[in-house]
């Protein structure tokens, strides 16, 4: 199938439920390219595009941001040493190195913080919880333009939360100041075309669509029938055969599941949160 064949949009409904008809969406080009999204963790070792990175970045800044504070940054890394420092920090994934670019999106209060400080002004609220919500919202936002932008380009993309594996290191890897937080990177690069990535089945929309009142009555169903999507997907990949709701299980039911996260509260502080 090509994107100009009446059966994409089928196939891509397909892939992310696997239940029938799409006969339910508004078909144009930015739904389909969003449906299309998949996890891309092999890349060619090409450059990309000139003015990627500015285009990425202008789409990444046309995101909504919360009372146009614009808490974030983002630090473009294309040093392969860096980047496959980064690599090993955050758990040895290989894509981060191979990837020709590597976003680190960041939580970012420094910026607003200096303002202050140059005006001679006061910054309370920066030392507040709601404020570090604020710049992760931001960041997390703007990203996601990005992977759009991205994707509708030709380009893979895949999100890499190891960063948070090793908050204090990774802030001195990129030599952020006080107030600012790697919260996680993004590969960007031209996807291999002989390891194909494949669109991931996700939960019902029932399962997490609520109208008007949450409404859990039917959850465990939902679930179930999700656990055999889940696990053909897995199965159709060579991979090893797994339920969802069990994996998710195993994850949380210990601080193991936390890669050494289980210490973030500290670690923000060190990096000059307060989160009062």
């Amino acid at each position: 199938m090509t994107p100009e064949t009446p059966s994409f949009l089928s196939g891509l409904w397909q892939a992310r439920y696997r239940d029938g008809s799409s006969s339910r969406l508004i078909d144009n080009p930015v739904v389909r390219t969003l449906l299309s999204h998949r996890s891309v963790r092999h890349y060619l070792p090409h450059p990309l595009p000139e003015n990627t990175l500015e285009t990425l970045v202008a789409a990444a800044q046309s995101a909504a941001t919360s009372s146009n504070l614009q808490a974030w940054s983002v630090i473009a890394v294309e040093d392969q040493e860096r980047r496959d420092r980064l690599a090993y920090l955050a758990g040895n994934q290989a894509h981060i190195a191979a990837a020709p670019l590597f976003l680190v999106w960041v939580a970012d209060l420094s910026r607003l913080g200096r303002m202050a400080s140059r005006a001679d002004s006061p910054r309370e609220a920066l030392d507040y919880t709601e404020m570090f919500i604020v710049a992760a919202v931001d960041a997390t936002l703007a990203a996601q333009n990005a992977v759009i932008a991205a994707e509708s380009l030709g380009l893979g993309t895949v999100y890499i939360g190891g960063l948070r594996n090793h908050p204090v290191e990774v802030a001195k890897e990129l030599d952020l100041p006080p107030g600012a937080f790697s919260i996680f990177g993004l590969c960007v690069g031209h996807p291999d075309p002989t390891k194909p990535a494949s669109v991931k089945p996700r939960l019902p929309q029932e399962a997490i669509l609520h109208r008007e009142r949450y409404d859990a009555a039917h959850e465990d169903a939902r679930i179930a029938r999700y656990d055999v999507d889940a696990n053909g997907f897995q199965i159709e990949r060579g991979l090893k055969p797994r339920a969802w709701s069990s994996t998710m299980l195993r994850r949380i039911g210990s601080l193991a599941g936390l890669s050494g996260r289980d210490v973030m509260k500290e670690a923000l502080k060190k990096l000059g949160f307060s989160l009062r």
